[in-house]
């Protein structure tokens, strides 16, 4: 057992926070958010969940905007939607990609929230958007609470994907090339500026420098939460797996709702089973993982007295 104190002293621009749905991402990153902006360090938490909690948690409207969190100097929080996203997406690529179309299309804008669908485009300007946050300048650390493990992993798949689909457009693009330039001729449309090609190769270098930031481990910790029951341990092990196969790397390990005290035999019997799960995590991982745990609280996380509480525990050195 260890516990997250070194990420205070490491100069981390980016922690995220990530398992199975359910398992406590959100009072984990809080946690840490909340930590860091006590230590002095101008901090914003994401969430990109589906169904934030960051409202929830910090009991005050968070929303889509970058919101001051009362009660503690230098936290800001924000809640990120595929809207927000894709918006964000049409706004910075929306007038260029609709210039080259048009230029040998009769087409209307609306074509542009139609290429906003297409695969990866979501998931890849997530991880831009982030990353734009993390390189502006304004925090010294950025605290990332994830969607669900599923969502995750499929995050950490989309940049290769995009790529390899980026590729294949390229290939299309090169073939069709004479085409749109005999169409333009023929309907008298005006070249545009930046061809296709140009846009497509500024994506995928976008996508390259997505895994090279995700990869760096001077820049990014990776904080995976789970408890101590079946479906919270098998999914931590795919996650670590698929870490391993990135080239990324797990440090931290939390285990949240561990049981502490019986009072009843459900309570006896719960942590009989829980006990098999962290013997076994233990056994699988305590020589290449830091192993916390947070006991099962008697009462929600939520507000700032609670999620320091949390925090002094997953900051206090657990050996003893």
């Amino acid at each position: 057992m260890g516990n997250l104190s070194e990420l205070e002293q490491a100069k981390k621009r980016l922690i995220m926070t990530g398992g199975k749905g359910g398992v406590g991402k959100t009072t984990c990153a809080s946690s840490i958010a909340v930590r860091m902006a006590s230590q002095g360090k101008n901090t914003l938490i994401i969430s990109s969940d589906p169904t934030p909690s960051l409202s929830d948690i910090f009991e005050q409207k968070v929303g889509d905007k970058e919101t001051r969190i009362k009660g503690i100097d230098g936290l800001t929080a924000l809640e990120i939607t595929s809207e927000i996203v894709l918006k964000r997406w049409k706004k910075k690529f929306g007038p260029e990609i609709y210039e080259v179309i048009s230029s040998f299309l009769p087409v209307d804008y609306e074509i542009i929230d139609y290429i906003g669908t297409a695969p990866g485009i979501e998931e890849e300007y997530m991880l831009d958007f982030i990353m734009e946050l993390v390189e502006s300048g304004r925090y010294d650390i950025v605290v990332w609470d994830t969607a669900p493990a599923g969502h995750t992993l499929q995050l950490l798949d989309v940049p290769n994907l995009f790529i390899t689909h980026l590729t294949a457009a390229m290939r299309v693009y090169m073939g069709f090339t004479d085409y749109m330039k005999k169409v333009q001729e023929v309907t008298k449309r005006a070249p545009s500026k930046r061809s296709i090609f140009d846009i497509i190769k500024s994506w995928q270098d976008l996508s390259l420098r997505v895994v090279d930031f995700i990869k760096d481990p001077k820049n990014t910790e990776f904080v995976l939460v789970t408890i101590p029951e079946a479906l919270g341990v098998k999914q931590s092990e795919r996650i670590i797996q698929t870490f391993d196969k990135y080239g990324l790397s797990v440090n931290f390990l939390v285990v949240n709702n561990v049981i502490k005290t019986i009072d009843s035999k459900f309570l006896e019997s719960r942590k009989k089973m829980q006990g098999e799960y962290l013997d076994y995590l233990y056994g699988q991982y305590s020589k290449r993982l830091n192993i916390l745990e947070i006991p099962l609280a008697p009462n929600e996380i939520k507000g700032l007295e609670r999620i320091r509480q949390v925090s002094d525990i997953l900051f206090l050195d657990q050996t003893d």
